[in-house]
This record gives C-alpha cells, sequence and structure tokens, in this order.
C-alpha cells in the first residue's frame, strides 16, 4: 500500500514541480520505486516537464487527463471505457515504474459540480455546506484508492492555491513537504498552508490516512497529514535575510523537519525543463541532478524515521 505525499505551499515560484518531478525520477531509477507523479496544477507544469506539448494535447482530445477521473466522480458514467491503465502514462521518460496522472487545464466544471451538491444536499436533508465538506473528503480519496496498490509513492504537485482539489488531496494524503525559498514570502506561504491544514483536521478529526474511514487496520502505520520537512530551493549566494528567514522556521518547526539538502539554483534545471526531461535524466552530472539524488536520499531516511 503506497503513501501519498502532497508536496505543496501556497506561494507560487519556490519549485513544487521541480521537486516532484525530479524526486519521483530518482525514486523510480535509483531506487527502483513505484511512482506515480499526479499534476493538480492547471498550469500542468509537472505534465509538461516529462512529457511533449503535443503528446498532452493529444491525451486531452482523448479525455485521458484526471479531469476524466474526477468527472466520474461528480457524474458517474458506466458507459465510459477509460480506466486508469488507460489515462495513467506509464514509464514516462523511459524510467521502469515512473508514471505520470496528467494534469487538465481545466479539472472541473464549476457548475455541474455545484448542481451536484445541491442535489446530494436535499436528497440527504443537509445543508449546502455539510454536503460539501463530505464531498471534499471524498473526492480525490477514492481517486487514490484505486491506485494506492499499485504504487509506492503518489506524489502531487500542487498549485499554490486554496480550492476544492487542494483541500481534497490534503485529506486525501499521508505527508506532506514544503519546498520553500528562503525569503519572507515564501514564510508568508507556509503560513497560509499550516493554516489550511488545520482547518481540515478540526473538520475532519478522523484524518489519519488517505484511506479515511475504510482501512482502519492500516492506520497506525500511517500519516496523520503529517509533515516530512521543509526543502530548501533556489539557492545562490547566502543573504543575511536567507539565513534568517532558515532561522525563523528552524525555530518554528524544529531543526528535524528541516531538509539538510538544499536545491540549489542552477540552469541546468531551467534546461531540462524546456526539454520535458528531469534534470537527473538530462544532465546528470550537473548540481541541480547532484541535489535531488541527495534529497531523495534524505527523503527515505526521514520517512523511515515517523
Amino acid at each position: 500500500m503506497g503513501y501519498v505525499i502532497s508536496i505543496v505551499n501556497m506561494k507560487g515560484g519556490v519549485g513544487k514541480t521541480t521537486i516532484t518531478v525530479n524526486l519521483a525520477t530518482c525514486l523510480a531509477k535509483e531506487y527502483r520505486k513505484r511512482v506515480l507523479i499526479v499534476d493538480l496544477d492547471t498550469q500542468v507544469n509537472a505534465t509538461i516537464s516529462v512529457i511533449q506539448p503535443l503528446y498532452f494535447t493529444k491525451l486531452r482530445k482523448e479525455n485521458r487527463t484526471l479531469r476524466t477521473l474526477i468527472h466520474r466522480q461528480i457524474q458517474p458514467d458506466t458507459s465510459s471505457k477509460l480506466g486508469f491503465q488507460t489515462i495513467v502514462q506509464q514509464d514516462i521518460c523511459r524510467i521502469a515504474g515512473l508514471d505520470l496522472l496528467p494534469g487538465d487545464i481545466e479539472l472541473y466544471n464549476d457548475f455541474s459540480l455545484s448542481a451536484l451538491i445541491v442535489t446530494k444536499a436535499q436528497k440527504s436533508q443537509q445543508n449546502f455546506t455539510e454536503t460539501w465538506q463530505a464531498f471534499e473528503r471524498c473526492l480525490m480519496s477514492e481517486i487514490f484508492q484505486s491506485l494506492k496498490e499499485q504504487y509506492d509513492f503518489i506524489l502531487l504537485d500542487f498549485p499554490p492555491s486554496n480550492h476544492l482539489l487542494t483541500r481534497s488531496s490534503l485529506i486525501a494524503s499521508d505527508y506532506y513537504l514544503i519546498p520553500a525559498k528562503a525569503e519572507p514570502l515564501s514564510v508568508v506561504g507556509i503560513g497560509l498552508l499550516e493554516g489550511c491544514i488545520q482547518k481540515l483536521k478540526e473538520l475532519n478529526p478522523n484524518i489519519e490516512s488517505a484511506q479515511l474511514q475504510k482501512d482502519l487496520s492500516q492506520r497506525n502505520a500511517r500519516g496523520n497529514l503529517t509533515l516530512i520537512g521543509i526543502i530548501f530551493t533556489s539557492l545562490g549566494h547566502a543573504t543575511n535575510m536567507a539565513e534568517k528567514v532558515k532561522h525563523r522556521l528552524t525555530e518554528e518547526f524544529g531543526k528535524d523537519k528541516i531538509f539538510k539538502t538544499e536545491i540549489p539554483s542552477n540552469v541546468a534545471v531551467a534546461k531540462a525543463i524546456d526539454d520535458c526531461q528531469p534534470v537527473v535524466i538530462n544532465e546528470p552530472q550537473s548540481t541541480g541532478a547532484k541535489g535531488f539524488l541527495d534529497l531523495a536520499s534524505e527523503f527515505l531516511q526521514k520517512l523511515a524515521a515517523l
């Protein structure tokens, strides 16, 4: 049974996608793990970091993206022949065990969703808010539940926003990682994220794994939407401000929650994105690639210690 791990910060531009893609690649290539990348961002950066844009356009036309799975939860369609095996892109970048659940520029229709919630509320004699929260708890959990048997890790690349899919995916997660730049605005994003998670735990006191109420026997061995750690990215020359930010986060979260591995600013990483390849494949000898290899090792150590 695999772990669902959110890679998330409410601040954009902190390296969420780059970490998701390269950490997943290292886990599959170097440690022979079965890894699924799930692109939750409508900018689809994770998707086009590992497959060509023209091929992504083809997948969209064929409805072979995450949108189809979400739509199926909103409006079940028993006639659809598109299953997980058809939608999930296997062995991407020619790496055995590295798969992608492609994102989409439109993941769900707001009108259809609202109509569904109103109908459910009327049938269950609940108010709209209660019905929405119940749907939020189940939406992504049910999608991931069908996938967890097939993977060691399901890594979720998040948008920097607090909406339905963000909350539902956090509820479905066992653990989370926070990429951050050593700058004040990144700290603000972390604060917003922690506030969101705290509220989710208050509204859903039974959050203990992505399986929610379905498999209580597995829960003691799993996370309670637990923070694995904070990863600093895009580091160049040390500055007083950067050191102050690191010190502040260390004081707030504890030394064990700060990754020793830091991802440097490296031109090879940007070039790899343009080539639709993880940097650990595109330029394996670059400082960026070596940083991600170290990150994968430390990630596994931290996870084992939780």
